[in-house]
């Protein structure tokens, strides 16, 4: 369950403001990028990699994002299920287990990328960041937390047209989470309803 809140947090975690120092070419796309983007839906692919790097599962879904604090995704396939955060809340709903659990968006969820949803936290006070050069179409950025306690190594973002293209998490157990975006939609107006979530009858409902 971290796992999923980490990651969950991690393209929201971005969405804050960006200073005008002068740095290398990709620095500068991705606080671009980020400044721009107020809303934002995409297809995704997440493929989780263990320790050996090899694909041990793959999932398919949709993503919305609505600056600040809101984000939902939605995995279709092969299995169902909603991660949705607003009001300093993050949902998470399991179709096939019938649960929903719900979190408070603070250090308990995911350490500091969950914090960055409020976007009071400085990307750079809490990040070093590294331009990584082309790969493919993709443009890459690493960030790397300065907490010592952070959950992660570190994380990747790919642009690709001033756009995004993909982001890699490594984790602190050996594991990788890559997620390819496409179908990327800039700033598309949405309905808030996208980020209410109300438990279907019957299902259990564990809050924190």
């Amino acid at each position: 369950m971290k796992k999923m809140i980490i990651f969950a947090g991690l393209l929201a975690m971005l969405l804050v403001h960006a200073s005008a120092h002068a740095e290398d070419k990709p620095i500068r796309q991705l606080k671009a990028f980020l400044k721009n983007t107020k809303s934002l839906t995409a297809d995704f692919k997440q493929v989780l990699i263990n320790e050996q790097g090899n694909p041990v599962q793959t999932s398919h879904g949709l993503f919305y994002l609505q600056r600040p604090g809101k984000f939902r995704w939605d995995y279709l396939r092969p299995f169902q299920q909603q991660i949705i955060s607003t009001a300093g809340k993050v949902w998470f709903y399991d179709t096939d287990l019938e649960q929903v659990t719900i979190k408070k968006l603070d250090e308990s969820v995911g350490s500091t990328p969950a914090l960055l949803l409020s976007g009071e936290i400085s990307l750079e006070d809490n990040f070093t960041m590294e331009q990584q050069g082309v790969d493919g179409d993709l443009m890459w950025v690493k960030l790397v937390p300065k907490n010592p306690e952070s959950t992660f190594k570190y994380v990747l973002m790919g642009l690709n047209n001033d756009s995004l293209g993909g982001m890699e998490l490594s984790d602190n157990f050996g594991q990788l989470t890559r997620i390819y975006f496409s179908n990327v939609v800039l700033n598309p107006p949405l309905k808030q309803t996208l980020f209410e979530f109300k438990a279907p009858e019957g299902v259990d409902v564990f809050s924190d």
